[in-house]
């Protein structure tokens, strides 16, 4: 079989294969064969089919198709390994099928047309001495005592409130229905419109202004039990549920009960209580020594990713179709895999709809990791960056005794995943130590998805009605 490579875009091989005659001929005449053998044709038995009528019946063009379909298939198979192409995914025929066809005839060369994907070929124009910035996280003292006040704020004691107003830092249990407020030139005896899934009973609700939409707390304090109000409040904007966002509102509030926190004394008996330290003063230490290690690690993060996405500006790779479908697919499958652990139904999310639009927004980031992965592997191949047996073992064993009530592990496929994991580690301080990366104050990079993501979190704490509840899920699950 002659063969002719050509060098295609998208990391592909094209292929240019001559099948003999003789085996064009040959595949013909099985192809007539076996159709003898099972035709179903009206006045003769099956195999007794005389050859002239079972051409006449059946039409050249149908046996050509069905002895072109085996010659394309066994051709560009053999073609690739005779050719020793280290293909991936599966072949791609380029010449039409109808000329295919038209040109074929039995006894006389055929040439078929194909195309294959391969590795790409991985150009690192720069990997040493890369210039990159990436944000300092530092310890902060104060979240040891915000901890300890959490902690503090969960094991108070709800102590019944009389003779007094509410105030902030109470807890009131109020019964509440909200409707939206009254618009300019309505009419003032017309029913308010109520809003779907804001009204509760037996409402437990802490007087702190985060707690709820602007407004809400505020006009709880200064009630007292028993009393009813008529409170005006915002929905910020943006909001979860978009219906809903900026509008105003007014709130039916009674106030049923009000109580107050009895919080217990931070010493040695509170530690023992939230922790296995024998003393306040063990705990604070351990506190410290978490959140200094977590601001190293997040430090660390920071520049590791700083110094990848640097590194992406100065490779040059051409991936092909079939690598981006399969990560494509990877990161689908490992998304559908996290939404089914957190109890979702995944065939309702995964819809085929919804499964198009899905690969299409997971293609940019199935890039990135592609060309991550491919670059780093250049640098381990390049410096000869390698992990030992011995290494693996060690990791193998630690994961293996931290998770002793795992059961059924593949102990083969655990290896390979921490080969990687060990070797990707040593390629990334490999890089680290060959280039530089300045620290900048924390947030000073991206001000504005900071302040982005410091409004998206205060929107979160607030309480949701049923609907947004529903529309935020969704959000999440289709993000």
């Amino acid at each position: 079989m002659k063969v002719t490579q050509e060098k295609l875009p998208a990391s592909q091989i094209g292929l240019e294969i001559e099948i003999t005659p003789e085996i064009t001929k040959q595949t013909y005449e099985q192809v007539i064969k076996n159709l003898a053998s099972t035709a179903n044709i009206p006045g003769f038995r099956k195999g007794k089919v005389p050859r002239p009528i079972l051409l006449q019946r059946l039409g050249t063009t149908r046996i050509k198709a069905a002895a072109l379909e085996e010659l394309i298939q066994d051709g560009i198979e053999q073609a690739v390994k005779q050719e020793a192409i280290p293909a991936i995914g599966q072949p791609q025929l380029r010449s039409s099928f109808e000329d295919l066809i038209k040109n074929y005839e039995p006894g006389k060369p055929l040439t078929i047309s194909a195309a294959v994907d391969v590795e790409p070929e991985v150009n690192l124009v720069q990997y040493t001495d890369l210039q990159a910035k990436a944000e300092e996280v530092k310890y902060e003292p104060e979240r040891v005592d915000a901890t300890l006040d959490k902690e503090r704020q969960e094991l108070a004691t709800l102590i019944p409130v009389e003779g007094r107003a509410a105030q902030i830092g109470d807890i009131a249990v109020v019964d509440f229905k909200g409707s939206f407020a009254r618009g300019e030139g309505e009419d003032e005896t017309a029913e308010l419109e109520p809003i779907p899934g804001a009204e509760a009973t037996d409402f437990q609700v802490e007087l702190q202004e985060d707690k709820f939409i602007p407004g809400f707390i505020s006009g709880i304090v200064g009630m007292n039990p028993e009393e009813t109000r008529e409170i005006a409040a915002q929905f910020p904007d943006p909001y979860a549920n978009e219906d809903l966002a900026g509008k105003a509102a007014t709130f039916t509030v009674t106030l049923k009960e009000l109580k107050e926190k009895e919080l217990p004394e931070v010493n040695d008996d509170f530690a023992q209580e939230i922790s296995d330290f024998e003393t306040l003063e063990e705990l604070r230490a351990s506190l410290v020594e978490q959140y200094q290690k977590e601001a190293d690690d997040k430090t660390k993060t920071n520049k590791q990713e700083a110094l990848l996405t640097e590194l992406l500006n100065h490779v040059e790779v051409d991936l092909p179709a079939t690598m981006i479908e399969q990560e494509v697919d990877a990161m689908l499958t490992q998304t559908a895999m996290r939404l089914s652990q957190q109890g979702l139904d995944v065939r309702k999310l995964f819809t085929t709809d919804i499964i198009p639009q899905l690969r299409e927004r997971s293609r940019p980031e199935a890039i990135e990791r592609i060309k991550r992965s491919l670059s780093l592997r250049e640098v381990g191949k390049r410096e000869s960056i390698q992990v030992t047996p011995e290494e693996i073992a060690t990791r193998v064993t630690e994961l293996l005794e931290q998770y002793p009530e795992e059961q059924d592990v593949d102990e083969e496929k655990l290896r390979s995943i921490v080969e990687n994991e060990l070797l990707t580690e040593k390629i990334v301080d490999w890089l680290l130590e060959h280039s530089s990366v300045e620290l900048v104050p924390e947030g000073s990079l991206n001000p504005i998805e900071e302040k982005e993501d410091a409004e998206s979190d205060t929107d979160a704490d607030a309480p949701q009605t049923e609907e947004e509840t529903s529309e935020a899920s969704t959000e999440v699950t289709e993000g």
